[in-house]
Formats: C-alpha cells, sequence, structure tokens
C-alpha cells in the first residue's frame, strides 16, 4: 500500500486538500486499491481558509516519514494564517526529510512557498500562485520559477492556482502507480471529459 501524508497549515485551502483526498480515495475504492491518504498538522485541530475545523489524522511530532511514500501540500490564504504554521519549523522540516528520501513531493498553488522556503527547491524549477508578490517570494527562494501551470522536477510537483489542483493530484497518484491507473481514475471520476 502506497500511503500519501496531507500536510496541513491553518488556512490552507479546503479544496486543494479535498482533491487530493478524493483522487488518492478513488483510488482505493475504484483505481488499483493502491493508495492511502492521511492527514497531519501542528495541531489536534486546525481551521482551514474561511474557517471550516478540521481534526488531522496525525501531529507532526508524530509522524516517521518511512510509512509514507509522497507528501502532498496544498496552498491557502494568508489572512487565515496559512504562513504561519507552513513557514514553521516543524513543518518545514517535515519537508526536508521527504525530501531526504527522496519521496515524491506534491504542491498547489502558495502550498510550493513552503517547499521553497525548505531550501529543496533551490536552484530547481517550479511555480506557484500565479502572482507577482507569491512568484517573487518563491524566486528569493533560489527556484526558477517558470510562468506554466504545473511543473515537476526531481520528485517536486508545484502548481500555479486551484485551477490545477485535479491535474496535480492526478500526476502524483501516475507517479505512484502508473499512467493506465491515473487515467483510468480520471475517466472515473469524469475528469476526461
Amino acid at each position: 500500500m502506497k500511503k500519501v501524508l496531507l500536510l496541513l497549515a491553518s488556512g490552507f485551502e479546503v479544496f486543494e486538500a479535498s482533491v487530493f483526498i478524493d483522487v488518492i480515495g478513488w483510488n482505493l475504492v475504484e483505481g488499483d486499491g493502491s493508495t492511502e491518504l492521511f492527514t497531519c498538522g501542528l495541531r489536534s485541530e486546525i481551521k482551514s481558509s474561511f474557517k471550516q475545523r478540521f481534526i488531522p489524522d496525525f501531529l507532526i511530532d508524530d509522524i516517521d516519514i518511512n510509512d509514507f511514500d509522497a507528501l502532498a501540500i496544498p496552498g491557502g490564504f494568508e489572512i487565515y494564517g496559512f504562513y504561519n504554521d507552513a513557514y514553521d519549523s516543524k513543518f518545514l522540516d517535515l519537508i526536508r526529510a521527504f525530501k531526504s528520501q527522496n519521496k515524491l513531493i506534491a504542491s498547489i498553488c502558495v502550498g510550493a512557498l513552503p517547499v521553497g522556503k525548505s531550501g529543496i527547491l533551490k536552484n530547481k524549477k517550479a511555480t506557484t500562485y500565479n502572482s507577482l508578490v507569491r512568484r517573487q517570494a518563491l524566486q528569493e527562494f533560489g527556484v526558477h520559477v517558470l510562468d506554466q501551470p504545473i511543473v515537476s522536477d526531481d520528485q517536486i510537483i508545484t502548481s500555479w492556482n486551484p485551477s490545477t489542483a485535479v491535474d496535480v493530484a492526478l500526476l502524483l497518484l501516475e507517479q505512484l502507480t502508473s499512467k493506465d491507473n491515473a487515467e483510468k481514475v480520471r475517466h472515473l471520476m469524469g475528469f476526461d471529459v
């Protein structure tokens, strides 16, 4: 079983988190049955953007990265405190730990910014939310920022806004399983029409 860890910061965007939950879950039930997803965060309750409350499966302190095959990071809103958690040393250390074992990392929108701040994107290609402020922030971490919807470099997937979320989750599934399996799940979920 391939296990995906969904890393949630305060102020995370629900839609961007939900696509990882759904795609990995659809694969478990309707695809090849080889994936599961678990959530984690810095606290036992996390408020999303727009103030919904979520209870993660694990706290970051309790994570053994050897139990997981991939890390998924949704973006979020600064006004709801996203960067308070996303730039926390424990959050960044977890990202570094996944990279140190060359595990897959997928982020959506400004989820790329903690990945950049962690240092693992230095001298690599990536993208983030398509605003000048966010792209400059990513560039300041030593990243070659590309003006395209999804960028994959050295097992790290980044993307530029919520419209890319489904494709990022399906690309992660493809890299965990196979292209044929990801296309099957895409079809079953109705995203190929």
